[in-house]
């Protein structure tokens, strides 16, 4: 005899939401097992919405964390079932980014011109990847990853238009009608490069970049430790930088001060070693994040931190209970 009655879930109410993403044991559901029964007289679209509730996946908070880099959170609606988890492609923009830029910046194998030869990549990659990946998480309703991949988004593309001569952004500082010889119509004088006022300009937006991951620093307590020793090393980075551009803009404006130069030297490679830590720690978690997504009989630890750090809403539920 058919069972006509509705779909009966065994899954605890309070489980985790269901995802699109798989997990190592979490609630698996399977065709086969014994959690629903479906009656040879369901309708197709009856069935159909069984074998997509049989497809979807109970997630842990600390999986759920792993995956979008944020504390598990209720969003109305169901999309990230409907979506793929955006995470991954915002970090590949990133590393594919920072990681060359950190090698330039230490002066590997002869590499060095601040990265100028890695502009395309920097609006292609660090530009448009974690844009999109940052629409990806509003989209799915993950606020501090939104906000963080737009952020660097944006950096990228600011920096990588810093780079491109037709932005002007150096050229005009040029002011003197000796070093404007010859340019005339020609945006992009590479002696901007080499004011003062340039470098010490430039120097202000790198020290409030530094300022904002102190922000996300703070914030990231309530994600994992890989994430946290991001944001500390790229407060690190970007201080090394600001100050490498502050003494250039001294040494620019004082020929005879080679000591601020040497000092701009040393910051740009100090600054080079704290993106390369950065990037270290973005390929782990990108790696982790993977591995997770495809549901690898193994992962690597990120070091959760969202069951330390409560959310005020779990602590007002503990006083509610009380």
């Amino acid at each position: 005899m058919n069972d006509d009655r509705p779909l009966q879930n065994t899954a605890d109410n309070h489980d985790p939401p269901l995802e699109k993403d798989f997990s190592n044991g979490y609630g698996h559901g399977n065709l086969n097992n014994n959690n629903f029964t479906m009656g040879a007289e369901d309708s197709n679209g009856g069935a159909l919405n069984r074998i997509r509730t049989a497809g979807s996946i109970s997630m842990s908070p600390e999986l759920f964390e792993k995956l979008y880099l944020s504390p598990e959170n209720r969003v109305k609606g169901d999309l990230r079932k409907t979506f793929g988890n955006p995470t991954p492609i915002a970090l590949i923009g990133f590393l594919l980014s920072l990681t060359p830029l950190s090698c330039d910046l230490m002066g590997w194998r002869g590499a060095g011109g601040n990265g100028a030869s890695d502009s395309a990549a920097y609006f292609f990659f660090g530009g448009v990847l974690m844009i999109l990946g940052s629409i990806g998480e509003w989209i799915v309703g993950n606020t501090f990853p939104f906000v963080v991949f737009g952020t660097f988004g944006a950096f990228w593309l600011t920096f990588g238009g810093t780079l491109v001569p037709s932005f002007n952004a150096y050229g005009a500082y040029v002011t003197t009608p000796a070093q404007m010889a010859g340019q005339d119509g020609n945006p992009g004088n590479p002696l901007g490069l080499q004011t003062p006022g340039f470098n010490a300009s430039f120097a202000f937006f790198l020290l409030f970049m530094g300022l904002v991951c102190f922000i996300f620093l703070i914030c990231s307590l309530r994600t994992n430790v890989v994430f946290f020793l991001i944001f500390l090393s790229l407060i690190g980075a970007f201080g090394c930088l600001a100050g490498a551009y502050w003494n250039l803009a001294l040494a620019y404006e004082n020929a005879a001060n080679t000591m601020a130069a040497k000092r701009a030297g040393r910051l740009v490679v100090a600054g080079g070693a704290f993106t390369f830590v950065t990037s270290m720690a973005g390929w782990w978690i990108f790696f982790a994040i993977m591995l997770a997504s495809l549901d690898f009989p193994f992962s690597i630890p990120v070091g959760d931190l969202s069951h330390i750090i409560k959310g005020a809403s779990e602590k007002q539920k503990v006083k509610d209970a009380v």
